[in-house]
């Protein structure tokens, strides 16, 4: 039974920070390439970033490049998205993601996701 779980959404206002945690089980989750991505209602699920197996590769869409920063810490099977300079335009829920590929930048290259993180930026 593989699970991911997110959590550290909520609400908070433009330029603050938020820290997006995602914990793993059911996998090895070592071995697994880990990305976020964002929705907002009425479009696709988007690439945020992801990270490699040890942290040694990562990538970020330009609207959150010089912002975001993916993390992992593969003894506590969680990853993280530090979100800083937060603007209303990241208003979406964040959901993670788990895949084996080691490039991973859309939705068909991942076998699990979790259920989602409201992140929600006022103005």
């Amino acid at each position: 039974q593989v699970q991911l779980v997110e959590s550290g959404g909520g609400l908070v206002q433009a330029g603050g920070s938020l820290r997006l945690s995602c914990a793993a089980s059911g996998l090895s989750f070592s071995t697994y390439t880990m990305g976020w991505f964002r929705q907002t209602p009425g479009k696709e699920r988007e690439f945020v970033a992801f990270i490699s197996w040890r942290g040694g590769s990562t990538s970020y869409a330009d609207s959150v490049k010089g912002r975001f920063t993916i993390s992992r810490d593969n003894a506590k099977n969680t990853v993280y998205l530090q979100m800083n300079s937060l603007k209303p335009e990241d208003t979406a829920v964040y959901y993670c993601g788990a895949g084996t590929r080691s490039l991973q930048i859309r939705t068909q290259d991942y076998d699990y996701w979790g259920q989602g993180t409201q992140v929600t930026v006022s103005s």
